[in-house]
């Protein structure tokens, strides 16, 4: 994994070392246009790239190893959480997904921030895992959460009805899930509400400009 690791640096270099590494947290609703923003994020500012997260399942297509995910057994897996190796991991359809605190560390190191996508339970989850490290542990300085949240659950309904992907039952779970992960929206730092995409791409790229020192 560590070679893997080095390849991915040497194939996308990063800008210059900026004085403290973000990790950035994003956490939203299915519907509410996370992937949307986070992807026009990425794309806009190299210096910030995805966390690759660990999983059991199998690579799907033209997945690669250390790129799209960095593919474990479950024997694997469970003693890297034996180990406590993970800031934060679920399992989810009988597999386990996860971040390893050493893979965050490493991007940061050479000079990146870090993006994670993850549900509100992940989050939280990280959440504990930093408050165990150092308080000028790299990871703890850097961490920063944002809560992306739809105008209204009758929005949120319409896009994912407008979707035309899901069944019914799968969208009445997300709805559900839903006003859940929005109970949970208190506890991160920052919130923006995407009613126009434009807009929340706008306030969301303010919000990491003002933390690397940018705004």
């Amino acid at each position: 994994m560590d070679t893997e690791r080095h390849a991915l640096i040497e194939e996308y270099p990063a800008e210059p070392r900026p004085s403290r590494p973000l990790m950035i947290v994003v956490s939203a609703p299915s519907g509410a246009g996370k992937s949307t923003l986070c992807n026009r994020l990425v794309a806009e500012f190299p210096a910030i790239a995805y966390s690759v997260s660990c999983t059991t399942r199998a690579p799907r297509g033209e997945e690669r190893d250390g790129v799209d995910y960095y593919f474990l057994t479950k024997k694997e897996f469970r003693e890297r959480i034996r180990q406590g190796e993970f800031l934060e991991y679920a399992k989810v359809h009988g597999n386990f997904y996860g971040t390893l605190e050493d893979t965050v560390l490493f991007a940061m190191e050479s000079g990146r921030h870090v993006l994670l996508d993850i549900d509100v339970q992940g989050a939280r989850q990280l959440r504990e895992s930093l408050a165990r490290l150092e308080p000028r542990h790299p990871i703890r300085r850097g961490f920063m959460d944002i809560f992306i949240e739809p105008p209204s659950l009758q929005e949120l309904e319409r896009r994912l009805r407008g979707r035309g992907t899901d069944e019914e039952k799968v969208i009445r779970r997300r709805l559900e899930n839903a006003q859940v992960e929005m109970e949970a929206a208190k506890d991160y730092r920052f919130r923006l509400v995407n009613d126009e995409i434009e807009q929340a791409y706008r306030e969301l790229k303010a919000i990491v400009l003002d933390a690397m020192g940018l705004g």
